[in-house]
């Protein structure tokens, strides 16, 4: 479909406006191999709108019979949106899912009371690459204890938006006009942005919180500019637009309605009160499949992730 150029004004932001409330740099860590870079949370922001979890996964390269590897384990009271750029996964959960996630997809995992999944790339049989953002969402407290469920979408099934130099995939929520079609139990906006030289594109209206992190290229807002590896979290403030640099830029735009109150999170488990947390981890630790918490994937079961020590 086409841009409406209604919602790309000339936005009067001189260098005196400071748009940015906070940057975030991610904290890289190497996974032998493959590099993850960790936006959210952080020492500066717990989360932007519901997103409690930002993860960059590489650009990595793999050798024949190499790639990721991620054993079952559990999450509770979040969702979770893997969205690759590159390669591909194979997802399995406690559901009976087996799903594989290709670049421009949404496959959106709600945890709820409890979850187990698995995401591989099952030895290829030749070199590969993965490049993808892995992002959780905490629920709302009336939601916390929703049954599990997982949605896929193809990238054929999400609004796009092209026009006057940018192309924007919507991926949740409502954004531009636009509503993508996954039902999510919070109010949130996640779409993936790629904006040639020069041009700009207005954040979404009707959001609470809003952030964008900026994947390749830069981009400029009220008179600064930000490179690739930085998520920026914006004040509200009216009418707001990120232009690219010269060389273009890709980013993901994120955010929504802020949380109903705080919020704890250790190792997988998000949720509204550490008595929560301890429950979610005394059901792992017992391992009953069967008649538990938690059910393995059918066709993942071999073995699991332990959890860590306190």
């Amino acid at each position: 479909m086409s841009w409406n150029p209604a919602l790309d004004p000339d936005i009067p932001l001189g260098d005196a406006v400071d748009a940015i409330e906070t940057v975030i740099v991610p904290r890289a860590r190497d996974l032998g191999g493959f590099e993850v870079r960790r936006a959210l949370p952080s020492a500066r922001r717990q989360m932007v709108g519901p997103f409690i979890f930002f993860d960059q996964m590489g650009p990595a390269e793999f050798l024949t019979g190499r790639g990721i590897d991620v054993r079952p384990h559990p999450h509770i009271g979040l969702g979770t949106v893997t969205y690759l750029l590159r390669g591909r996964l194979h997802h399995r959960d406690g559901l009976g899912t087996d799903q594989w996630i290709e670049p421009g997809a949404v496959n959106w995992m709600l945890a709820g009371h409890g979850i187990t999944h698995s995401e591989r790339t099952d030895a290829p049989e030749g070199p590969g690459s993965l490049f993808g953002l892995q992002t959780w969402l905490a629920l709302p407290k009336d939601r916390e204890d929703d049954a599990a469920a997982f949605v896929h979408q193809g990238a054929d099934r999400l609004p796009e938006l092209e026009g006057e130099g940018k192309r924007v995939r919507l991926i949740l929520g409502q954004a531009w006009g636009e509503r993508a079609p996954v039902d999510l139990p919070v109010e949130a906006v996640y779409a993936d942005a790629i904006l040639a030289p020069g041009a700009r594109l207005p954040m979404p209206e009707g959001h609470e919180d809003l952030g964008a992190y900026v994947i390749d290229g830069s981009v400029s807002v009220g008179g600064q500019s930000f490179e690739a590896g930085r998520m920026l979290v914006m004040r509200p403030v009216d009418r707001l637009a990120l232009t690219a640099g010269s060389q273009g830029a890709r980013l993901m735009v994120l955010g929504g309605a802020v949380a109903d109150g705080p919020r704890w999170i250790w190792w997988n488990f998000v949720a509204s009160s550490k008595e929560r947390i301890e429950a979610a981890r005394e059901a792992w630790r017992a391992g009953d499949w069967a008649h538990g918490r938690f059910r393995l994937p059918p066709n993942d079961s071999a073995e699991f992730i332990p959890a860590p020590e306190k």
